[in-house]
């Protein structure tokens, strides 16, 4: 995710991030997939070095933008570009209630994202994610 979240906030890339519910070995890759959505930012992340190499490397989008050079503007910076540019597909199965549980403990799941389904739904399955 660090070199996702430079490569978009420094670099500018357009990048789309896919997991599916198989892959979600421990509940704490949605928790930071659920900060990351929420705050543009994932606590801890982030290294001396790293902060470095985002200060040095945004500084120059902030002179082009005419933003004052400050650290607080230029973390500000970084993390819109990553809101803007890194895109998060999760792939999960409506089926059983673990999408109702984890949509209740981690709310940017909902708040932040857009819920697609290529199939229908029986009815009790609507009834049971939306409660």
């Amino acid at each position: 995710m660090k070199e996702l979240m430079k490569s978009s906030g420094i670099e500018g890339n357009g990048i789309s991030f896919v997991m599916t519910d198989t892959q979600i070995i421990v509940e704490s890759f949605i928790e930071n997939l659920n900060n990351l959505l929420n705050t543009g930012e994932i606590p801890n992340l982030m290294v001396a070095e790293d902060k470095d190499e985002i200060v040095n490397g945004v500084r120059p989008l902030c002179a082009e933008r005419k933003i004052i050079d400050t650290i607080d503007n230029i973390n500000a910076l970084f993390v819109d570009r990553v809101r803007e540019m890194l895109h998060i597909c999760l792939c999960m199965s409506p089926v059983g209630d673990t999408l109702r549980i984890r949509c209740r403990q981690f709310p940017s799941l909902v708040n932040c994202m857009t819920l697609d389904y290529f199939s229908s739904w029986p009815e009790q399955a609507l009834l049971d994610v939306s409660t």
